[in-house]
């Protein structure tokens, strides 16, 4: 019992100290609780998208093919990093073949949807100026009736993401 109450003083006399240690250890178990939940969201999706993988394809049916097209430049470089550690396994494992396009400057993504042959799926990573590159050369190709009804998707990884936010105005996680 002395044991308790000489912590008890030593906390009470360095107040200032012990403030700052709650401070920081509560600010550590709320980004170690995100961190958790984020890897639980990640488990989830996975074991979804694994239910896709596991369907049996028949001889005659092809693969899906998906592209995407990855901005690593968005989200202050870190596009790449959050594209590969939360799509990308995502993807796999939902048995489709996919081709990842990474562009390296403005405009490209025009050039290469132009170029661009045959896919069944387009996957937009990165931000809005992205998903309008994107867009805009979709519309560009000669034979845009064909392509204007393949389906497209869109990974917020840009800084601010207007588009996800007018989409989706109640998520709040980064992981989503």
């Amino acid at each position: 019992m002395a044991k308790v109450i000489k912590m008890f003083q030593t906390l009470r006399n360095h107040w200032k100290k012990t403030t700052v240690g709650i401070g920081l250890l509560t600010w550590g178990g709320n980004w170690l609780y995100g961190k958790h939940c984020d890897n639980l969201l990640r488990r989830a999706a996975c074991q979804e998208a694994q239910v896709f993988g596991d369907q049996i394809i028949l001889p005659n049916e092809l693969i899906k093919k998906a592209t995407v097209f990855l901005n690593p430049a968005a989200c202050k470089g870190k596009a790449r990093s959050l594209f590969e550690k939360n799509a990308a396994p995502l993807l796999h494992l939902s048995g489709m073949d996919v081709i990842v396009v990474k562009t390296d400057y403005e405009g490209q993504a025009k050039k290469l949807l132009e170029l661009m042959e045959n896919t069944d799926v387009i996957i937009i990573a990165g931000g809005d100026g992205t998903v309008q590159e994107v867009i805009t050369g979709l519309l560009r190709r000669a034979d845009e009736a064909a392509f204007s009804k393949i389906p497209i998707g869109f990974i917020p990884l840009g800084k601010s993401s207007t588009l996800s936010h007018t989409l989706y105005p109640e998520s709040v996680s980064q992981v989503q």
